[in-house]
């Protein structure tokens, strides 16, 4: 299963170093001859890739913090704090994890219109400081196995709820934030729609929507510059699921997600 699953990035590969005749060859060729390597200092150049690395990297940096932050706040008010309605308030949050994205689509742009963040990066960060219902979910599951005899415990000792926060329940939940953190960033790392509707500047372009630039309506597409860049900007995520598997496998298998 692993080898069917590792074909498309195989042929991804592949198409990134064939010359152009081979591209949409039948019988398909899956070892090119010869290996054309320029493809991929040539696709970095063909669009300005660095400037479009650092927007996303910004973007990606950003809601990662801001993520962890709303995310870890609200779910400790949801599983460590006892306050009235706090049950039906978190059902309902869940609930709106149900509605498409289409639905809420259009009166957001309106709302960012309004607010005059269109063509900036406001309304690809700045709304992460208002949480995500799955992620304040992934971490109340996991404050939840965490005992409360360390709250109390700190209670008794004068800790106040900020400290009980900081102090003991953060350093515990590492593996969850770290989880959260993941998914935060490839679900911005591999954006396209949210770009493609707020921003107008190419100079703000974000890599998924900057790859778009080789496929042109007006002049011949270029299918192996594209598939050399898209190579490369896998390679960070590749890298990170890596260094970090353990963490993540650790962290969905102990908030009570697991496969």
């Amino acid at each position: 299963m692993g080898f069917v699953f590792s074909i498309p990035f195989f042929w991804l590969l592949t198409s990134a170093l064939k010359p152009d005749p081979q591209l949409f060859k039948m019988p398909p060729v899956w070892i090119p001859h010869p290996f054309v390597w320029e493809n991929f200092p040539r696709a970095l150049t063909y669009i300005p890739y660095l400037q479009y690395l650092r927007n996303t990297a910004y973007i990606c940096i950003f809601n990662v913090v801001a993520t962890l932050i709303s995310c870890s706040f609200i779910a400790y008010g949801f599983s460590r704090i006892q306050w009235p309605a706090r049950e039906p308030l978190f059902m309902i949050l869940i609930a709106t994890m149900i509605l498409p994205y289409p639905v809420t689509m259009i009166p957001q742009f309106l709302i960012f219109k309004w607010l005059g963040w269109v063509n900036t990066f406001a309304p690809l960060t700045w709304p992460a400081f208002t949480g995500s219902a799955f992620f304040i979910f992934l971490l109340r599951q996991f404050y939840m196995g965490i005992p409360m005899e360390l709250s109390d415990a700190a209670r008794i000792d004068g800790c106040s709820e900020f400290g009980i926060y900081g102090r003991i329940i953060l350093p515990l939940a590492r593996p969850a934030l770290a989880t959260v953190g993941l998914f935060s960033f490839l679900g911005n790392w591999n954006d396209f729609l949210g770009p493609l509707i707020y921003l107008n500047d190419q100079r703000k372009y974000t890599i998924a929507l900057g790859l778009y630039g080789f496929l042109s309506s007006t002049r011949s597409s270029e299918w192996a510059l594209l598939m050399a860049a898209s190579t490369v900007t896998m390679l960070p995520v590749i890298v990170l699921f890596f260094f970090t598997q353990r963490t993540f496998i650790q962290g969905i298998a102990l908030t009570g997600i697991k496969g």
